[in-house]
């Protein structure tokens, strides 16, 4: 209905042109068409303006997608950057670390595998008896006591954890000498063994090695006490020690020669 109103004014409008007077049905068509004409305009102007909004947001969005992939361009670069420093930080102290030990002979091993069975935690690290690495020797870092050297091939070694459950390390309290034996608990650390009740430990008292089985020197950390328990049966304390080494963070180690086979090529060569 609203269509053929339209129809019939512009053709009323269209005929009333060819006349030279500006009656009545004039001007209602031109009270007419003016307000359907501005109508149309604006509806005109709008969809220009959104064309030219739209075409905005399509520059918009594909300048924020270039600046997201520099973005993240230069994210990876800043994280290999990060990494390179992190990385020269833990050289630079393990160097320090080598050099400060008195052993004859110490080399610095990566770590390239991991044994996660409970009983035997053991980490392969790429040197071996190429390298002078023999069973018996030790392994630390600067924070303290990582293992010792079980096997050994032409290239890689086999370290066993200190907190494996089947290792088993002489140990002292550093404050006032207290001795017993620490054992290895997994991922749980350690538990500090044959520790008279009267004897004076605290938490945070930090562990020692008591450097009594030759492998290890005395005074090297084995980490600190996070926990002391007086059970009413039995004569010792049962304490849960916190390892000073990070074992599931490790990347490198310095293997290094025993106090005993230190002891035993002196006495080798003074028996020559």
């Amino acid at each position: 209905m609203v269509y053929c109103i339209v129809v019939i004014v512009c053709f009323a409008a269209l005929f009333s042109g060819f006349t030279k007077q500006f009656g009545f049905s004039q001007r209602l068509t031109l009270e007419f068409m003016g307000p359907v004409q501005s109508f149309f305009t604006r509806i005109s102007s709008g969809v220009s303006q959104l064309k030219n909004r739209y075409a905005i947001f399509i520059n918009e969005r594909e300048e924020n997608k270039k600046l997201k992939e520099t973005i993240a361009r230069k994210q990876e670069l800043i994280d290999k950057f990060r990494e390179g420093y992190i990385r020269y930080i833990q050289l630079e102290e393990q160097l320090d670390f080598k050099t400060s030990l008195e052993a004859e002979y110490s080399v610095s091993a990566r770590v390239v595998g991991r044994d996660p069975s409970f009983w035997t935690q053991t980490l392969i690290v790429d040197r071996g008896e190429n390298d002078g690495v023999a069973e018996g020797m030790v392994a630390r870092t600067s924070e303290g006591v990582v293992g010792q050297i079980i096997k050994t091939s032409d290239n890689y070694s086999k370290i066993l954890l200190a907190n494996a459950p089947s290792s088993a390390i002489d140990c002292m309290v550093q404050k006032n000498r207290v001795r017993g034996i620490l054992k290895g608990r997994g991922k749980d650390g350690y538990s500090l063994h044959y520790v008279l009740k009267k004897a004076d430990v605290e938490v945070g008292d930090y562990i020692v090695t008591a450097g009594i089985s030759g492998f290890f020197k005395s005074g090297v950390p084995l980490g600190r006490v996070a926990d002391v328990r007086k059970m009413r049966r039995g004569m010792f304390l049962e304490i849960d020690v916190e390892p000073s080494v990070d074992f599931q963070r490790l990347e490198t180690v310095v293997i290094s020669v025993a106090e005993r086979q230190l002891i035993e090529k002196e006495m080798e060569l003074e028996t020559e």
